[in-house]
């Protein structure tokens, strides 16, 4: 993991990997303001003092902050790039369907857009690149797929995943008191509609 200053008010821990960013991250949220990103960790404050704090800690074992809460998000397989995505992993469009729902995910980290969360830990076989070329308008509600990651679109954007569904869960609601509906360390569990 290297240190690297980000302005004059933040450290930006960049690591080898999502999991090693990962063990950082549930290691030092506690002690300090800290955003987890797919290979980093954003830490907020004084650089001196958190310097300090990066030095006297470990990362943890486990990366879990959220032990034991679990969503289940309805899809309706019907995504636009679902044949593609068959045709890229080798199965039928049942089985990518079957992957997808047959294993459970995680919330890693969000981004991209305010309600986005990229996760991970799917069944392997559903790693798959993003699209040559991206949409101007994604749905909101539209499940995709991007190398290792999973994720669902919380509003109408652009975007480049390959979209091998939909959902009617609202994963971002202004309105709550926590906006997004995903959080890091959240198991996902996606279900045929």
């Amino acid at each position: 993991m290297n240190l690297k200053p980000y302005g004059d008010t933040a450290l930006l821990l960049d690591c080898e990997s999502l999991d090693e960013a990962q063990r950082w991250f549930a290691a030092l949220h506690d002690e300090a303001e800290a955003v987890l990103g797919a290979r980093s960790v954003l830490l907020r404050g004084d650089p001196a003092a958190l310097r300090s704090l990066v030095g006297r800690t470990t990362p943890a074992d486990v990366a879990d902050p959220l032990d034991g809460t679990e969503v289940e998000i309805p899809v309706a397989y019907d995504g636009a790039d679902l044949d593609d995505v068959a045709r890229l992993t080798g199965l039928t469009p049942a089985g990518v369907v079957e992957a997808h729902t047959g294993t459970p995910w995680t919330v890693a980290f969000g981004g991209f857009a305010p309600g986005f969360s990229y996760l991970v830990g799917g069944d392997p076989r559903l790693h798959v690149p993003r699209r040559d070329s991206p949409r101007n308008r994604v749905p909101a509600g539209s499940v995709g797929l991007a190398g290792e990651f999973s994720g669902v679109y919380p509003r109408e954007s652009p975007g480049g995943w390959q979209l091998i569904g939909r959902t009617e869960l609202a994963t971002l609601d202004t309105s709550r008191d926590q906006p997004a509906l995903l959080m890091a360390g959240m198991t996902v569990r996606f279900v045929a509609v």
